[in-house]
């Protein structure tokens, strides 16, 4: 019989992240802080040790440094154990100059040490997804299926239907069809096969099992198709088309896409309440990252009401409502905090003019907040009306949300509003 000792996962770093911008300026998408002290990778990795997948290699291409060495930090596997995580990026060779080309290219390019792996079946996944899912589970599925391929799949909601890969199933789980984010209302009413109301459609997670033989066939000269670049667009309609056999393994847990700064913006508020749909605080499954020696977060005569708060902070005085906070954030006296996302600080630096952290009598809200921002006394920051998206050297608006690059400079009085 098959094992999880057969699989190799290989996590995709993604491309530029544009849609994530200005978060992803200086870093890759699967290197973005979420939960306060996490990052997006944490979450694919996690999951694979969870389910007893050891071998893990993660695909890179733009701004990795930061990804690089998170991964390096975090991710050792001691010397009796058979497991890595691996990082393989990018690289120009005599035999191909060009960067990757989209997902499936990335894998590839990759060929050679996938197949260097000694792995029978590589399991395909995302860098910027939020879930928590036992890989296990669907590897048993392909098995019994005898399948060549298994996607995992979701339902969804009609005014999500435009923004996933949809199909169709038979009765015996196999696909029958899919089209990649259609728009064309003809196509969608095609593919609505669950009688549900609230969520009529089957929807790609973007997470792959594939036989290793099938995988190399199609990514190959074997097939003539070496220009399919990317798996939804191109590898999985060519496999549901053709002949290897295709099965949807339906997952029902919590799933989000953290792909724009909307998402990212929601899903780590939500994580603040008192009964998120996503708990992150489950030692069955536990999200691995770090390990920071970080003291216990002091909060001085403060009021807090469903806040998320990580180590290592120093709080005095301040109010704050549904928000994250960060690792080592400094948030000093008489200052309000609401719907808002810090995301803390590398180090702890008290020195300057406006010293790391926020300043005296601040109010903020429906902002994302980035590592190492200085920000002095006085400044107001106020939502913009949902799709406003503006640029400036200090700051962003992405769909409404106040943006607050990495390593900025806030001077004391500043004023972020939509009537500024």
């Amino acid at each position: 019989m098959p094992s999880n000792s057969d699989i190799l996962a290989v996590i995709l770093g993604g491309g530029q992240g544009k849609r994530l911008y200005p978060l992803t300026q200086e870093r890759s998408k699967p290197a973005v802080p979420i939960a306060g002290k996490y990052r997006l990778i944490d979450i694919p990795i996690s999951n694979c040790i969870n389910s007893n997948i050891y071998r893990i290699a993660v695909l890179t291409q733009f701004n990795s440094v930061s990804l690089h060495r998170h991964i390096t930090n975090t991710y050792n596997f001691d010397s009796f154990h058979t497991g890595w995580v691996q990082i393989w990026a990018a690289e120009q060779t005599m035999e191909r100059m060009e960067w990757y080309q989209g997902t499936a290219d990335a894998v590839r390019k990759q060929l050679f040490e996938i197949q260097s792996s000694r792995s029978k079946y590589v399991l395909i996944l995302a860098g910027d997804h939020l879930y928590r899912m036992d890989y296990s589970k669907m590897a048993a599925f392909h098995w019994e299926k005898n399948a060549d391929v298994t996607v995992a799949v979701q339902p969804i909601t009609r005014a999500e239907a435009s923004r996933f890969g949809l199909l169709k199933r038979d009765q015996s789980a196999e696909i029958v069809d899919f089209a990649e984010k259609p728009t064309d209302p003809n196509i969608l009413d095609n593919f609505v096969t669950r009688d549900d109301a609230e969520k009529p459609y089957l929807a790609s997670m973007g997470i792959y099992l594939f036989n290793l033989d099938v995988l190399i066939d199609i990514l190959t000269m074997k097939s003539g198709r070496k220009d399919f670049n990317d798996f939804g667009y191109d590898i999985i309609p060519h496999c549901v088309a053709n002949e290897p056999s295709v099965y949807g393994y339906e997952f029902s847990g919590y799933w989000r896409d953290i792909g724009t700064i909307r998402s990212f913006y929601e899903t780590n508020l939500e994580l603040s309440m008192p009964h998120p749909s996503f708990d992150i605080h489950d030692q069955n499954s536990p999200i691995y990252t770090h390990g920071r020696f970080l003291p216990g977060s002091r909060c001085s005569d403060c009021e807090l009401h469903d806040v998320l708060i990580s180590e290592g902070c120093i709080i005095n005085q301040a109010n704050i409502n549904h928000s994250v906070i960060g690792i080592r954030s400094i948030i000093r006296s008489d200052t309000r905090i609401k719907d808002t996302v810090m995301m803390g600080a590398d180090y702890y630096d008290h020195s300057g003019d406006i010293p790391m952290g926020i300043g005296n009598n601040c109010d903020i809200e429906g902002a994302i907040i980035d590592k190492n921002v200085r920000m002095g006394q006085d400044v107001y920051i106020r939502p913009f009306p949902p799709g406003t998206e503006l640029d400036t050297d200090a700051y962003s608006v992405k769909d409404g949300i106040v943006v607050i690059p990495k390593r900025t400079i806030l001077p004391s009085g500043t004023r972020i509003t939509p009537e500024a």
